[in-house]
């Protein structure tokens, strides 16, 4: 943000001060309208992960979560479910024995007696405000979440550690080092972003099985590490580092790994935390590659384990949303700590 503007400034100012031009309306258009595309279906998610499993797949859908009233009638066994409906001209709650077609019974639920046959147009479902927390408690204590979870963490943590320091040493070759071959080199790590993943996702899955790798979180890890993308923003980034601060570390009896360590390496902080931040979402959100090379539940990651909640028959959407937005919080963590680099890391690529 600009010194010396309060939010208010710096998000209604105008290209031209004190005039509105169409480029400023449609600018502010454009914005609104792109955070709410990607706001409203987190919102949604987050409010629907509290509702109850039935009231998730009700229509018309309801933003808050909202769920029947169920009262305890003398004569029933189970709960009935309360009902707002018009007898006579007059509204009355009353509760559903059951219904039949277009007609539901209903009877008093302070003084039951015979059921009172009804038109289901005429009643309307008693509701309140309702936080179903099993949803989120549910898969915690019952289910193998936390499990999941910590294989997540670590493939995450360790691919993006590895994909770092693999990437960053090929960056500084290809960018610091004169040798014959080396724009072929790099043209070529370019050109396999063409590739589609599809296409060496059989090779690489051969190459797994045979080291040995099947069913363990580093056959997920290992083949991920090196990233075309990865090479290419920090070749990028290291090319504007002054080849005479090298040469003056050189000169200084300081060896190349101490050149990469001491001082490549901090300067290309900014384009570190953008790869971080990709590598992190990359292996966060990853599913197809863990649902081949995994197996065995107690290997799942995150992703694969929800997968788990969706049946032949029934998906068990509450704890689908509940597990979902949960998930969410630790990349999003991660991008509000490493976001200011972003913009660093990216504008810096282009610069030579």
């Amino acid at each position: 943000m600009t010194q010396g503007l309060s939010p208010i400034a710096f998000l209604t100012r105008t290209r031209r001060p004190g005039r509105i031009g169409v480029t400023d309306i449609l600018s502010w258009a454009w914005l609104i309208l792109g955070t709410l595309a990607v706001l409203i279906p987190v919102v949604w998610a987050g409010l629907s992960s509290f509702k109850p499993a039935a009231e998730i797949t009700r229509f018309p859908p309801t933003l808050l979560p909202r769920a029947a009233v169920q009262q305890t009638v003398p004569g029933f066994d189970a709960p009935l479910s309360l009902w707002t409906v018009d007898v006579d001209g007059q509204r009355r709650e009353m509760a559903m024995v059951r219904r039949i077609g277009l007609k539901a019974q209903m009877v008093d639920p302070s003084n039951p007696g015979p059921p009172v046959s009804v038109d289901v147009k005429n009643i309307s479902p008693v509701q309140r405000l309702t936080i179903a927390t099993e949803n989120y408690t549910d898969p915690l204590t019952r289910f193998d979440f936390l499990t999941f979870l910590k294989n997540s963490v670590f493939v995450t943590f360790v691919a993006t550690l590895l994909t770092l320091v693999v990437n960053a040493l090929a960056a500084f070759a290809l960018s610091k080092y004169r040798f014959r071959g080396e724009k072929a080199i790099f043209v070529l790590i370019i050109s396999t972003l063409m590739i589609p993943l599809t296409v060496v996702m059989v090779p690489a899955y051969l190459v797994v099985v045979g080291v040995g790798l099947v069913d363990s979180l580093w056959g997920i890890i290992i083949p991920t590490v090196a990233s075309p993308t990865g090479v290419f923003l920090l070749r990028q980034y290291m090319l504007t580092i002054p080849d005479e601060l090298i040469e003056a570390a050189r000169v200084d009896a300081a060896s190349e790994f101490r050149i990469f360590w001491r001082i490549v390496l901090p300067l290309t902080a900014p384009a570190l935390a953008v790869l971080a931040i990709f590598s992190v979402l990359w292996r966060w959100n990853d599913f197809l590659w863990p649902l081949i090379v995994l197996s065995s539940r107690e290997n799942f990651t995150l992703q694969v384990g929800l997968n788990a909640f969706q049946g032949e028959f029934s998906v068990q959407w509450n704890y689908i949303l509940a597990m979902t937005f949960l998930s969410l919080a630790p990349v999003t963590v991660v991008f509000l700590f490493l976001q200011k680099y972003i913009t660093t890391g990216i504008a810096g690529t282009g610069m030579k």
